[in-house]
């Protein structure tokens, strides 16, 4: 990976201005489709495969009328004053019919109505006219609101207090206030801090802010497709601000480190991007993987939460590593520290010299006492997570927010009626079964009218085709009470009895219904959830840090994290701690909220913890000193750790003063998970842990080491890559082999040197293992053992992909298929290696191939006769592209399987010859100095006993160079 982004950074750097128009284009065209399809964004809580959605289901089906979106008009009378004055009464009246005429709106249920319900305060100031919708929420336009909400100047100027209520006038839309600002405000002020450059300073700032950009487009252009809640686009701006400016702050600061030493300012842009670009792209993958991870809940809204998030961690990645480079090679040498600076000097800084950083300071001050402070931050976190053993989990109450329509009806209906009334339940009742529905109907709502925490129970009523049955349920609680779970649980545990008594089923829905079924399939997931995300910590870890101990301590550290956040979230949101502070409304925490925190705070756990145990690893390869490695490693890492998490910090608890009642509490819970992961758990738990487990910290069984692949996080493999292209460089060659092994470590051949010049032929004489083994090597097919190989200037392995593209194998066949003719073959291997833009093989490009070889063998053949006395020989084959290889004779089919191999257009061709000394005649090598062009070079392997290329002067002209491997087992036994 980190020779891919070696190459990614590269090519940004040097073609900068293209990159950025690019993004710019891709800006312009989503956010540009995103507002042109004028997608909207809704509140859908649908949960398939529950009691609860399954009877909506049901309802849609058989009873329409209480399918559609539903809306309420609340009245209040004056102080003193009741709705059931003559001017009160007529001014609902006349709101109701009004109402009936809106465009859209199927029934319209008043309080005065035959059939209207508890529709009226105890005290009779407060009434509500119901108001049902033809389709569902989405349905409703902005048109309908408008009419239904002009109905209540009626109620006004009667001297009524007027508010309109319900799900179809939740607020959907979602836009910045000047809090967030200030949060990216103060992180521009720390990333100044860090870099003392405003120049330097702002490309995050840019890099994030277009990411975010391109994010919120894309998803609304799935809102005008599919369902999207309104939580989502501020959940993914929350998140995309948030880790674009870390992500690029992680690459520029290892790039301004680099220009302050003198490096070349593309090689230091490829090198940041291939070695803190590794780290951001798989700090990237843990987040989108745990955020992916929200689809197997089987909840739709928080899947699509979870992807729309995801994406824009998705796009922030990308801006990192092509957009920042783009930047970078714009500014060139501009970025470097001015030497003299304070950046310049913490970059050329000695590890044990000058005056000690902060960051030295406080991993010494760490080391002189490692029990300590582990003990101190367990027991701090854990005090921490103590309130989270008390966590209620709901939904949002459909209160709306302060000052709204919504939340006034919310807070009349509640004043007037009870908070019950803010969420009736609906018990659907299966009546096909009975013969005598309205006796039934009346006795079932009277066991449910006995139910603790009931405060009304109205009439079972029919659906035209009597099959089913509704009655509304009111709770005496409001509906995200415990109180309120505890009844809809007793109305299910009564079901069976009643379907025993009646022959009729019965099931609870409703809003709050739904809510109390997506919270309890959200507690159950939690562990589970949690559990699936510690594991793959543990796995992506030992991939990176070869080390058991590493994984470990970072998944047990990323539990106390988040279980600390969410019981510092459950004391403020739940308990009120602090709350008029942080115009906080006490209450359930959002049930979505501790799954969602996991997803989002483990992928930066793990950003954290590569970029600080990373450098660690580094120094302690070098060194073998478990606590030097963890001093140096910390000091060189602390301080962007340090900017990144503050940034975070500030960009999320820049969303909870004044940000939505959603998004509020995600917000806090991330700002205090990462302010806890990154200060407690990775910059003091971890530096004392790793001390305390000395070298064995780094231990790894031999069986799993050989089995896990090496991820090369640090870029040591690139490191390795870009030395062996400079010594390739620097001796211009097709091959260049330098006391290079081959084979198995078990079985080495060699080590063995050669060079060989462009154009030139290497031949490999020995058995037809060992030479074959060499051969496959130089085309890219086998990693060599140890040493330097280069072919085509390319290092091996690291450019095995390469190699591989500029060899051809030519491929001879002792005994050719029946049938099989030379065209066939040469076309094979054309529409092998063709482009995907080709549509097929060119017939004119087989059969010039073909003649190609035909030539060459004419040229090879014996211009005179035999001698005297000698045999005869044959004369040089004439076939085109219908011949049967089985007719040729081995030279001749040799030719044509080289041919076959130059018609892929090689620089190098390999083939090897059997054994048996007649297959390389002098006529042979005449033939293949003949058709293999002087540009392209020849790998052929030979026998130990058959003739040497060198018998064709063209051959000889070219530079002929010999290798003999023998495998050092075969030459013990010889």
């Amino acid at each position: 990976m980190a020779l891919l982004l070696h190459r990614i950074g590269r090519f940004a750097y040097r073609r900068a201005w293209l990159v950025i128009v690019t993004w710019v284009l891709a800006l312009g065209a989503l956010l540009g489709a995103g507002l042109g399809l004028g997608g909207q964004l809704q509140d859908s809580f649908a949960i398939p495969g529950t009691e609860s959605q399954t009877a909506i289901d049901q309802l849609a089906a058989v009873f329409p009328q209480t399918a559609g979106a539903s809306a309420k008009a609340v009245v209040e009378a004056p102080e003193g004053g009741t709705v059931e004055s003559a001017d009160a009464r007529a001014a609902i009246e006349d709101m109701e019919a009004e109402l009936e005429d809106v465009d859209g709106v199927a029934s319209v249920l008043g309080p005065f109505d035959e059939y209207a319900g508890d529709q009226i305060s105890g005290d009779e100031r407060t009434a509500y006219i119901q108001i049902t919708f033809d389709g569902q929420v989405t349905d409703v336009t902005p048109e309908m609101l408008d009419a239904v909400t002009a109905t209540g100047a009626i109620g006004k100027d009667a001297g009524l207090e007027v508010a309109f209520g319900g799900d179809v006038f939740q607020e959907t839309s979602f836009g910045l206030t000047i809090t967030e600002v200030f949060g990216v405000l103060f992180a521009a002020v720390v990333l100044i801090i860090t870099f003392g450059s405003l120049l330097s300073a702002g490309m995050p700032l840019l890099t994030a802010l277009v990411g975010v950009g391109a994010a919120s487009g894309g998803i609304l252009i799935v809102a005008s497709f599919a369902t999207v809640s309104s939580t989502a686009p501020m959940l993914a701006v929350m998140i995309g601000l948030a880790v674009g400016i870390d992500y690029a702050l992680f690459i520029l600061s290892r790039h301004r480190n680099q220009l302050a030493r003198g490096q070349d300012p593309e090689d230091s842009a490829a090198e940041a991007v291939a070695t803190a670009g590794g780290a951001v792209v798989f700090a990237g993958l843990t987040v989108i993987i745990a955020l992916l991870g929200l689809l197997v809940v089987g909840i739709p809204f928080l899947s699509v939460m979870g992807v729309g998030a995801a994406f824009a961690v998705l796009i922030a990645v990308i801006g990192a590593v092509t957009l920042l480079p783009a930047l970078l090679g714009v500014f060139g040498k501009r970025l470097a520290p001015k030497p003299g600076s304070r950046a310049h000097r913490r970059a050329n800084a000695a590890d044990d010299g000058g005056k000690p950083t902060m960051g030295r300071r406080w991993v010494d001050l760490v080391l002189k006492a490692p029990v300590v402070f582990v003990v101190l931050v367990v027991g701090l976190l854990g005090a921490a997570a103590i309130p989270a053993a008390s966590l209620d989990l709901n939904l949002p109450n459909n209160a709306g927010t302060p000052g709204s329509t919504q939340r006034e009806a919310y807070e009349m209906i509640e004043s007037g009626f009870g908070p019950g009334y803010n969420g009736p339940l609906i018990v659907t009742v299966d009546i096909t079964q009975t013969t005598d529905i309205f006796d039934d109907l009346d006795a079932i709502g009277a066991q449910l009218g006995e139910l603790d925490d009931v405060a009304y129970v109205g009439e079972g009523l029919p659906n035209e085709t009597v099959d089913t049955a509704i009655i509304q349920v009111v709770p005496e609680s409001a509906p995200d009470t415990p109180e309120t779970k505890a009844l809809v649980e007793e109305i299910r545990e009564l079901a069976p009895s009643i379907e025993e008594e009646f022959g009729t089923a019965i099931a609870v829905t409703g809003y709050t219904a739904v809510a109390i079924d997506i919270s309890n399939r959200l507690a159950d997931a939690l562990i589970p959830f949690a559990l699936i995300v510690v594991g793959l910590s543990i796995v992506l870890l030992l991939m990176v840090f070869r080390s058991v101990f590493v994984p470990i301590k970072a998944a047990l550290g990323f539990l106390l994290s988040a279980f600390g956040a969410i019981g510092v979230t459950v004391a403020i949101f739940q308990w009120g701690w602090f709350a008029e502070l942080l115009h906080v409304e006490p209450g359930p925490i959002l049930s979505f909220l501790p799954i969602l925190l996991m997803a989002v705070l483990f992928g930066l756990a793990m950003d954290y913890e590569v970029f600080l145990v990373s450098g660690m690893r580094e120094e302690y390869v070098k060194t073998k000193e478990p606590r030097t490695s963890i001093v140096h490693g910390f000091q060189h890492a602390a301080r962007v750790v340090t900017a990144a998490a503050l940034i975070m910090f500030f960009v999320f608890f820049a969303f909870v003063p004044e940000g939505s009642g959603v998004i509020k509490g995600i917000a806090f819970a991330l700002a205090i998970g990462v302010a806890f992961d990154a200060f407690l758990v990775r910059m003091t738990l971890v530096p004392a842990a790793m001390a305390l487990a000395g070298k064995a910290a780094w231990w790894l069984p031999a069986w799993l080491a050989k089995r896990l692949p090496d991820v090369d996080i640090e870029g040591e493999g690139l490191r390795t890559h870009l030395e062996q292209e400079e010594w390739a460089a620097a001796r211009p060659a097709a091959i260049n082999v330098d006391d290079a092994v081959f084979g198995l470590a078990e079985r080495p051949i060699g080590p063995l040197s050669v060079e060989v010049p462009a154009g030139g032929v290497l031949v490999v004489r020995g058995e037809a293992v060992e030479r074959r083994v060499v051969a496959a090597t130089l085309a890219g097919r086998l990693a060599p053992v140890s040493g330097r190989v280069a072919v085509e200037g390319t290092p091996l392995p690291t450019g095995q992909g390469r190699v591989m593209r500029h060899v051809a194998m030519a491929e001879v066949a002792a005994n050719a298929p029946t049938g099989t003719t030379v065209g066939e073959l040469i076309t094979a291997r054309l529409d092998a290696t063709r482009p995907w833009y080709r549509l097929g093989v060119s017939a004119t490009q087989v059969r010039d191939w073909t003649e190609r070889a035909a030539r060459a063998l004419a040229t090879g053949a014996p211009a005179n006769p035999a001698a005297p006395g000698a045999p005869a020989r044959a004369a040089a084959p004439r076939f085109d592209v219908d011949t049967p290889l089985a007719s040729l004779g081995a030279e001749a089919r040799t030719v044509v399987a080289v041919a076959a191999a130059l018609a892929e257009r090689p620089r190098l061709v390999v083939l090897d010859l059997d054994d048996d000394p007649s297959g390389a005649s002098a006529e042979l090598w005449s033939a293949l100095a003949a058709i293999v062009p002087v540009s392209v070079t020849l790998i052929v392997g030979l026998g130990s006993s058959a003739s040497t290329p060198d018998a064709s002067p063209e051959l000889a002209a070219r530079g002929i160079r010999t290798l003999e491997p023998v495998s050092r087992s075969l030459e013990a036994h010889r």
